[in-house]
């Protein structure tokens, strides 16, 4: 019998929806969660939990990304008793702090810091014959002293997943408290079930907690390990609840359709999704604005040194996603180092989505009249490819990368669940370049200096389609990353990214008008508390 489960990694409403009430009450499949944390595909198996407690195990470790990797799960039960009081509380205090300067000086630099300060409180429920119950609170409160004035909130950028756009502009204030985990979970050594608001890691959808509040599902969803070394899995969501959202809302649709100057914050407003998906576009179109999404992955690690993984995801009548991805080591003989080749392929394919978007592009801009290919207003067909080459230390002391990515000059990739198509091979800090026609170059190091100390930094070459009027300049990014294990409980993380850009790009199809000239410096400073 195996041990326990591998370590699950955490990571404005719309009224018209409710979904996620009967959603909590639903028992179904789940599968400890894919944690590919910063795009390395990790191998996922189904376990049971432990039979008891080890004290000498912290409860829950941070992983490189944020998330967290339990090391302690909760005792088995005999009785309904046993199923409160053999429970587990976990504790996180977190602070996370965000400066932002664009060096353009046409740019008002209005709302350059953010400050969230908060944390959450999950409890874990025993296993009684199976069954258990996870409950999780998340707090972010936003101190007056480091923050954008109400009015400004619209020119908040890296920070603005501390607080709510739309509560603060409706004049409900700043803090955000939010239940970010609910959800009922069956398990045993071959099945996994889960049903509720839920974290699920995959290649598409993410926690993606780096701020303060994670990404999150309503929805079912599970797995079943079909093979030694190979699970097969498979999820619904009604809905989703992005980082800096009180309440949860639809998988993909943009603005709420009340009219409102703020509906534009009330709804999926994710940076990876599609400005011309709108509400009302949905609506002129004859379709519903709410949408279900359906995930399903396979999993293998069967053949020595190679993991791999294909994955399917379809919203009905918007648009349908499969990715190939593999991972091969080669172990350099004698010497403790090893080579990992890699590629993922991503393929969208339209499913009704283009007829809705109409002649738009990723902003809701006009597309072809500024550059983009014709057959973009009649679909959303589009792909991606990504590689990587991966030099690994020995004792996992750290490795060397080269990453490289190509957008198919088609339509863009849609992805606003926070799983970053780029993630893992070519993408830097804040950085969406998954647009049509993009393509990226990037070098990466890792170095873990002891257990107190470790550093990453990345440089990217971003180079996008200067025929695209609403598309980003050429760009370099320089981002750097410092984990400081201040003691076994307490993290600090430095980052900070720095962008070049080209500021002499003119716009194609507007003669006299230029790209603008997006440069920018931005620094975080994050404190995360573990007990």
């Amino acid at each position: 019998m195996l041990k326990c489960r591998k370590s699950v990694t955490e990571g404005g409403q719309v009224k018209r929806r409710n979904r996620a009430g009967t959603v909590i009450l639903s028992v179904t499949f789940w599968l400890s969660t894919n944690a590919m944390a910063d795009g390395d595909m990790k191998y996922i198996e189904v376990h049971e939990s432990p039979s008891s407690t080890v004290s000498s195990k912290p409860k829950r470790v941070l992983n490189g990304n944020m998330t967290l990797h339990y090391g302690v799960l909760p005792e088995s039960a005999d009785t309904v008793g046993e199923l409160f009081s053999k429970g587990i509380f976990y504790g996180r205090l977190r602070m996370n702090s965000f400066y932002w300067h664009w060096t353009d000086p046409v740019y008002p630099n209005h709302a350059p810091k953010e400050m969230g300060v908060g944390g959450s409180l999950i409890y874990k429920s025993a296993s009684l014959d199976h069954f258990s119950f996870t409950v999780g609170g998340y707090a972010s409160l936003n101190p007056a002293f480091f923050r954008s004035p109400a009015s400004e909130v619209k020119y908040a950028k890296a920070g603005k997943d501390t607080f709510s756009r739309y509560k603060v502009a409706t004049g409900g204030g700043f803090g955000l408290y939010v239940l970010g985990q609910g959800y009922l979970e069956y398990h045993n050594d071959t099945v996994d079930l889960k049903g509720g608001r839920q974290l699920f890691e995959s290649v598409f959808t993410k926690s993606n907690d780096t701020k303060m509040i994670p990404n999150t599902f309503d929805g079912v969803s599970g797995a079943v390990k079909i093979a030694p070394k190979t699970t097969i899995r498979a999820a619904w969501f009604g809905a989703q609840k992005l980082r800096d959202h009180a309440h949860s809302h639809d998988v993909i649709t943009f603005k709420d359709g009340s009219g409102s100057a703020y509906g534009k914050w009330n709804n999926n407003d994710d940076s990876g999704g599609h400005k011309g998906l709108t509400y009302d576009h949905f609506i002129k179109a004859g379709k519903s604005p709410d949408h279900s999404m359906y995930v399903a992955d396979i999993q293998s690690k069967s053949v020595k040194h190679l993991k791999a993984a294909l994955s399917y995801l379809q919203i009905p009548g918007v648009l349908k996603d499969a990715v190939l991805e593999a991972h091969y080591t080669i172990p350099l003989a004698g010497t403790g180092w090893a080579a990992r080749p890699g590629i993922r392929y991503y393929y969208q394919m339209d499913d009704g989505g283009a007829k809705v978007a109409g002649d738009t592009n990723f902003l809701g801009k006009p597309a072809v009249e500024n550059g983009y290919n014709t057959h973009v207003p009649d679909s959303l067909d589009s792909s991606l490819f990504n590689a990587r080459l991966d030099i690994l230390m020995p004792e996992k002391k750290g490795f060397f990368r080269l990453g490289y990515s190509k957008v198919a000059d088609k339509a863009d990739i849609i992805a606003p669940w926070r799983g970053f198509p780029t993630g893992g091979f070519t993408r830097a800090m804040a950085q969406y370049n998954w647009r049509a026609n993009t393509q990226t170059w990037m070098i990466r190091a890792v170095y873990k200096f002891n257990s107190v100390w470790k550093a990453s930094i990345r440089y990217a070459v971003e180079n996008f389609d200067d025929n695209k009027d609403y598309v980003l300049s050429d760009g370099n990014v320089i981002h750097i990353d410092t984990w400081t294990n201040m003691t076994k409980e307490l993290q600090m993380r430095i980052r900070y990214g720095h962008v070049s850009a080209d500021k002499s790009t003119p716009m194609m199809h507007h003669p006299g008008k230029m790209k603008p000239d997006w440069s920018y410096d931005e620094f975080r400073l994050e404190f995360n508390y573990l007990f």
